[in-house]
């Protein structure tokens, strides 16, 4: 699997996507949610009238089951032969695997931090899948989780959304995804020579991670960022991050003499949420590192 954006001319985002070669020839495309109409669109619109290349939109014929958390592994195991350990399972992979009577696409991909999966299943045995895995994780601590969950997780690890962090005028240089990108490829791709230009310049606007010091405050989304009292951006995505105890925030900042890592650790961030302002730590790391179990501080 491969998680890439597809770009337009200036450099932006027109959608970020998941890639996953099946075969030689064919490939299975994942996008969110919001945007499987606006992505079909945009994909059929440029593939050439000379290229032998059909797109279909399956999107009708699979649910989606993310099991995702410290224990995932233990219970997805007891449904499947398959072997799901790292070297048989690395991550960023897909498998077809049956999980007790259903063929299940599983892919190993996060977008909450932990290891997980998520399983494209023909929506025929989606509901027959949702209850073997509640009877076979019934021990283990299994519970749902709905899309605020996801949404504090996602920022405690700083993860993109597109419509937020990643919209039409955002570069992945920008957005801290440049290792998304290879700029070295043969073949040409939209965007390209915007990034190339963009590369070779101090970069004036910079999407930034902020941790707040009150653990009361909670930014909701779109509050002013300040710096020095003068305001340098808004925020993109904001919530409460449960992990490190307080809220978590991402926007993008402006600075005319540019926006590095020296700058950001010695600013004196604000967010103002409801006429009043608050403290916030910038970084262009995630604020939690689950690896060294450590919050950055």
């Amino acid at each position: 699997m491969v998680y890439t954006g597809m770009l337009n001319e200036r450099g932006g985002y027109e959608t970020d996507v998941t890639v996953t070669r099946l075969r030689e020839d064919v490939y299975f495309i994942v996008t969110g949610s919001a945007q499987t109409t606006r992505d079909l669109h945009w994909m059929r619109s440029h593939i050439p009238d000379d290229r032998r290349a059909v797109l279909t939109d399956v999107t009708g014929a699979y649910a989606v089951l993310g099991v995702m958390g410290p224990r995932s592994r233990d219970l997805l195991s007891r449904l499947t032969d398959a072997d799901l350990g790292t070297a048989a399972f690395p991550f960023a992979t897909m498998q077809e695997i049956f999980l007790g009577r259903a063929p299940v696409r599983a892919a190993r991909i996060t977008y909450v931090g932990e290891l997980g999966w998520e399983l494209y299943v023909p929506v025929e045995f989606a509901a027959g899948l949702y209850d073997a895995l509640w009877t076979a994780g019934s021990d283990l601590g299994l519970t749902d989780a709905g899309y605020y969950a996801i949404d504090s997780l996602r920022m405690e690890k700083a993860y993109r959304a597109w419509g937020r962090e990643l919209t039409t005028e955002d570069t992945p240089l920008e957005a801290g995804l440049g290792f998304a990108v290879r700029l070295d490829k043969p073949a040409p791709f939209l965007g390209r020579d915007a990034l190339l230009k963009q590369r070779d310049r101090p970069l004036t606007r910079r999407l930034v991670t902020f941790v707040l010091d009150d653990p009361e405050a909670l930014p909701l989304g779109d509050e002013p960022i300040l710096h020095d009292g003068r305001i340098v951006g808004s925020v993109t995505s904001a919530g409460f991050g449960h992990t490190l105890g307080r809220a978590v925030a991402m926007g993008y900042v402006r600075r005319a003499d540019g926006v590095d890592a020296a700058f950001i650790d010695s600013a004196r961030f604000e967010l103002e949420i409801a006429g009043d302002r608050y403290k916030a730590r910038g970084g262009l790391r995630a604020p939690y590192d689950p690896q060294s179990l450590r919050v950055r501080s």
